[in-house]
């Protein structure tokens, strides 16, 4: 990949374009989580962990995340800045505290990125109808995948907007159309399968499966904050903002669910599943069921929303690296502070996800690349999103705290304080290493070690910048024009 020539770009002087409405804020943030990626992103693995128990995973999951959702619409009503929790975070309790929170939710979207291309590289050879690929293979069309997305996203908003309105299309298709047929015709249990685990978790199944299953079903139904690192290009984001979050989670919630339900009722074989036999049991049933026709057909499908998951992920990340670089509390803020002249867009930063991305894929190769990238992910975003939510349960303990134009009232404290002790377990539970038979020793501790690693190079660049760190207060709440007076804490 090339940048593009230098005299394309301009100086962020000018307030970003409020390039995105609040159906697109909906869309984006409905599509980053994605029915379908979602869904297909962790169903093997919860099933492979909990049986057909794990479905009560889903709607256990959504009604956590909701208090997360409600947590984070109280604060970026008061904040609607680009950066989103980085923002929030420095304004809770300090200027450290704020960078370390951006910092691992840049990681966060990096994991996320890398993990959806090789998702979609898992998914071509059933789309195509052709032999699985090795996991070398997997790999280099990972990276592929990776730069084609990056090319896509520095053609601008328009591309992402379009691609966001294909996948809507692809969910209602491949979601509910499926998921309807399956129950329907396709049938293999009644519903109390929904109450036996099929041989899963082993000795304890409460540690060993359901509470495994929940840490990716918290991965899952994570991305609906997204769009709040692009608040100053969306109108109204004090009001926009909130109720896109809140009600693309609850939509994909419950749709994620009714579609969970489909395929475990449609699901012939859980033993083969558990067993590690059939590695990827939504394919599986589909196939059965529909053919290997009707099932390209919908693999197709699954590739579109996960690219647009893909995409979203990027444009997010840029928008924080960008926000880093206005305050200049990154290594080349300069350069990566400037957007590009046609569209208003922070590229430079766009492209560095990309490179970065490519770096992350390399570096998960093992032999359960997915899994390690998914709990990479997982564990980063619930450490950013309790940074941000235990920063405002303390203001509101130290009765320091002003609601903006979303207010929970007299819930507020209740909400805040069920999403942070959410968010503590999930950071446990996704970073304890669980020993599995054959599996190396690095893999049991990926997630441990990711975070470290994440933690450490964090380290290493706040020291190479924490003496700008007081003075980009002045760069950073230059954006406040936004906001009342009262909202710089």
């Amino acid at each position: 990949m090339t940048f593009p020539p230098a005299q394309s770009y301009i100086e962020t002087v000018a307030p970003l374009k409020r390039q995105f409405k609040m159906h697109d804020a909906f869309t984006l943030a409905f599509v980053y989580i994605s029915p379908i990626v979602a869904l297909y992103a962790v169903f093997g693995l919860i099933v492979q962990a909990a049986g057909p128990a794990g479905w009560w995973v889903f709607p256990i999951g959504l009604c956590l995340q909701l208090l997360i959702a409600l947590s984070l619409g109280v604060m970026v009503s008061r904040w609607p800045l680009q950066g989103g929790s980085y923002q929030w975070a420095r304004r809770l309790i300090g200027d450290n505290y704020g960078w370390i929170t951006g910092w691992f939710y840049i990681w966060t979207l990096i994991f996320v990125f890398a993990s959806n291309g090789y998702a979609i590289a898992s998914f071509i050879p059933a789309a195509l109808g052709i032999e699985a690929f090795t996991t070398s293979t997997q790999i280099y069309i990972a990276l592929g995948i990776v730069c084609l997305a990056t090319i896509l996203n520095l053609l601008g908003p328009g591309t992402l907007k379009l691609l966001g309105k294909l996948s809507l299309g692809a969910e209602i298709i491949g979601s509910l159309g499926l998921a309807t047929v399956l129950l329907i015709w396709h049938r293999k249990h009644d519903l109390d399968i929904l109450f036996t685990t099929a041989g899963a978790g082993g000795d304890n199944y409460i540690l060993g499966g359901l509470l495994v299953a929940l840490g990716f079903v918290g991965f899952g139904l994570a991305g609906f904050e997204s769009v709040c690192s692009m608040a100053e290009e969306v109108e109204q984001p004090e009001k926009n903002i909130p109720k896109a979050i809140i009600g693309a989670l609850l939509a994909i919630g419950v749709i994620v669910s009714y579609c969970a339900l489909a395929l475990i009722l449609a699901t012939p074989d859980f033993g083969a599943i558990v067993s590690g036999a059939i590695v990827d049991p939504a394919a599986s049933t589909i196939q059965a069921a529909f053919g290997e026709g009707i099932a390209r057909v919908f693999f197709i499908l699954v590739i579109i929303g996960f690219a647009a998951s893909m995409m979203m992920a990027q444009t997010s990340v840029s928008r924080v690296i960008w926000a880093f670089s206005r305050d200049r509390i990154l290594p080349g803020s300069h350069f990566l502070s400037k957007l590009s002249s046609k569209h208003c867009t922070p590229d430079r930063a766009v492209i560095v996800v990309g490179a970065l991305a490519v770096i992350v894929t390399l570096l998960a190769f093992s032999e359960r690349v997915y899994a390690t990238l998914i709990s990479s992910a997982t564990a980063t975003f619930f450490i950013t999103m309790g940074f941000a939510v235990l920063g405002l349960l303390f203001r509101l303990m130290v009765k320091k705290w002003q609601s903006g134009s979303f207010s929970l009232a007299s819930m507020t404290v209740p909400v805040v304080f069920g999403a942070a002790s959410w968010i503590v377990f999930e950071i446990a539970n996704s970073a304890w290493p669980r020993e599995v038979a054959g599996q190396s020793w690095y893999v049991s501790w990926a997630v441990f070690i990711g975070i470290s690693l994440v933690g450490l190079s964090g380290a290493a660049v706040w020291l190479s910048i924490r003496k700008n760190l007081k003075g980009s207060k002045a760069l950073s709440e230059s954006a406040d024009h936004l906001l009342p007076d009262e909202a710089n804490g």
